[in-house]
């Protein structure tokens, strides 16, 4: 035998083939190799990827008792002030509902916010609320569309005007229906051109909806329940947007240009991403979860309203508790609670059917995992921050 065919036998059987060298790092932890993909979030979705996560991280929506077209907690100010000293700022937003989520998104600043509402209809409103803020360079402006009342030459307040005297103009102007039918149709091509975002046909009736139940009542609008407004017992919309923290100062999003800038820039920068979700459900929280591990951010504060009361009435908070352990946290994480009057809290105060509350997300999923959240009532009065707590 010569030396080559000696030293090719010596190969053979010395060096293993592709296959068992595949086998054999498959049987040992292998170094995780850098992701090559940015792991820094655009400044800036397009418009694509804004309609794109709408359509893949929504899931089967579902019915409540209301329309919950505006905000009936006249308390949800009381928190600022804690929100601030507890450093929820940056990071990722995530809420419920209308409109008071705004007020939380200027004071929070966060990069990207989430809406997640179980109603799909919350989706359509918002998708109305990013045309007028797209459309409205100043507070005058957005009120007017909202409001369908034309601001009229020589009587309409100026951009910079106090948020009262807008107040003022706003509930003396009679609304528009040529106006109205105007804005209507420019939301929906903004909406389906713009945001690329295709209304199907019920879409664009409750779309019509919404902002038609603003044009009608204004100002004087209130919470809606089962169809019907129970003026008296729930606030107006005036009375929502002219709320104030403990210390008697106005905090709603339209109360200052500076605020309302910061929501109009992250709603032109497709950054405030209405989803249909259920807390409780399979799919949406989790994956905003997935897409903010994506781009390595933390969710700095979670408004939840009392949507917790309605998780353990449908006996499916375990689902919820879940979902908030997918989530991305840290220790400064927050949770915005609210609480109604007949559960009696003790951080409730007079002339409010709500108490506003925080607590700790990893607090939260601490005291789960050790099981003293049986019943409602244990979650509501178990290591909660009130407004005014030292």
């Amino acid at each position: 035998m010569n030396f080559c065919r000696l030293f090719l036998i010596w190969v053979l059987i010395l060096v293993p083939s592709a296959t068992e060298a595949a086998q054999t790092r498959a049987s040992f932890p292998q170094t995780k190799q850098s992701d090559p993909t940015p792991r820094t979030l655009p400044d800036n979705l397009p418009a694509r990827d804004f309609a794109r996560l709408i359509r893949e991280l929504s899931e089967a929506g579902g019915s409540f008792y209301s329309d919950n077209l505006l905000s009936n907690e006249t308390s949800y100010l009381h928190i600022i002030d804690k929100l601030k000293l507890l450093g929820a700022s940056g990071g990722a937003y995530i809420g419920v509902g209308p409109e008071q989520n705004f007020t939380y998104i200027a004071n929070v600043r966060p990069r990207i916010a989430f809406i997640i509402d179980i109603r799909h209809m919350a989706v359509i409103q918002h998708l109305m609320y990013k045309a007028i803020f797209h459309l409205s360079p100043d507070r005058a402006k957005f009120l007017s569309r909202l409001l369908s009342r034309p601001l009229i030459k020589g009587k309409a307040p100026a951009a910079g005007a106090s948020l009262n005297d807008l107040l003022v103009y706003f509930n003396s102007t009679a609304p528009d229906e040529k106006f109205f039918a105007a804005n209507l149709a420019e939301f929906r091509r903004l909406i389906q051109e713009d945001f690329q975002y295709q209304l199907a046909e019920l879409e664009q009736k409750d779309l019509e909806y919404i902002l038609r139940s603003f044009k009608n009542d204004g100002l004087s609008m209130t919470y809606q329940w089962n169809g019907n407004y129970l003026t008296g017992y729930f606030p107006t919309l005036k009375e929502v947007i002219v709320a104030t923290d403990l210390n008697g100062k106005q905090g709603n999003f339209l109360a200052s240009n500076e605020d309302f800038n910061i929501v109009r820039n992250l709603q032109r920068k497709n950054l405030i991403i209405p989803i249909t979700g259920n807390f409780a459900g399979q799919k949406a929280l989790a994956a905003v979860g997935d897409y903010l591990r994506k781009y390595e951010l933390t969710v700095s504060v979670f408004y939840l309203s009392n949507v917790e009361q309605y998780l353990f009435e449908d006996g499916v908070f375990a689902d919820f508790a879940r979902n908030v352990g997918k989530l991305p946290v840290n220790e400064q994480s927050l949770f915005i609670r609210s609480v109604l009057s007949r559960f009696e809290h003790p951080a409730l105060l007079p002339g409010h059917q709500f108490a506003t509350l925080l607590q700790r997300i990893p607090i939260f999923l601490k005291d789960y995992d050790e099981g003293r959240y049986r019943h409602y009532s244990s979650l509501i009065n178990t290591n909660y921050i009130a407004a005014g707590q030292k």
